[in-house]
């Protein structure tokens, strides 16, 4: 692999920041840690783990998405369905459903995969998501299975990546390394008042 460590953030919408933030920071849990703006845009990131963030765009004229019960198929342009998040335990999960039950939040009975257990609920947003807890005695990551009746050829080959499937690069130390600044330098110049600390 290209050495991913996971996840670092998911762009999303929202056209309403305060009650995004209110629903993944004060109900989720979720810690705000970084929030850029100018006339017209905003983005907020909130960590939902260490070093794994959502970061919202506000823009004023963006619809919530239209309700869709997760992974039901649809026709149509489409490129997502749900995000699921993990969560530590199976009392995490119980809690984390009445919490949402209780703010007025539909949310889905607890429904068991096999190899882990999930609830589904929307963000105020309309985005699909779901919490999931893995189940401690199924390993899929150590003992990968396929299951599929009609599986296409490419999946046959297995497990790993296969990287002679694509024309190699000739990576070198001569490739053009600059790094151009974009949105969120401002968060380290010091000169910027940070609202969180008041300097």
């Amino acid at each position: 692999m290209f050495g991913c460590t996971g996840i670092h953030h998911i762009a999303l919408a929202t056209r309403d920041m305060n009650g995004t933030v209110r629903f993944w920071r004060d109900l989720i849990g979720a810690r705000l840690v970084a929030g850029l703006g100018r006339p017209g845009a905003r983005q907020y990131f909130l960590e939902i783990a260490p070093g794994a963030m959502l970061a919202f765009f506000e823009w004023k004229d963006v619809q919530p998405i239209p309700e869709k019960d997760h992974g039901v198929p649809v026709q149509g342009p489409f490129g997502f369905d749900h995000v699921s998040f993990g969560v530590k335990d199976k009392e995490a999960l119980w809690a984390l459903r009445q919490r949402l039950e209780s703010a007025g939040f539909w949310v889905s009975e607890a429904i068991d995969h096999g190899f882990i257990h999930s609830i589904y609920s929307f963000d105020p947003n309309g985005i699909a998501i779901e919490f999931s807890v893995a189940i401690p005695e199924v390993d899929i990551s150590g003992h990968p299975r396929m299951i599929d009746h009609h599986p296409s050829p490419i999946t046959l080959e297995g497990t790993e990546p296969r990287p002679e499937a694509w024309p190699l690069s000739s990576y070198s130390d001569a490739v053009d390394k600059t790094v151009y600044p974009g949105e969120g330098a401002e968060l380290l110049d010091p000169k910027r008042k940070n609202w969180f600390t008041g300097q």
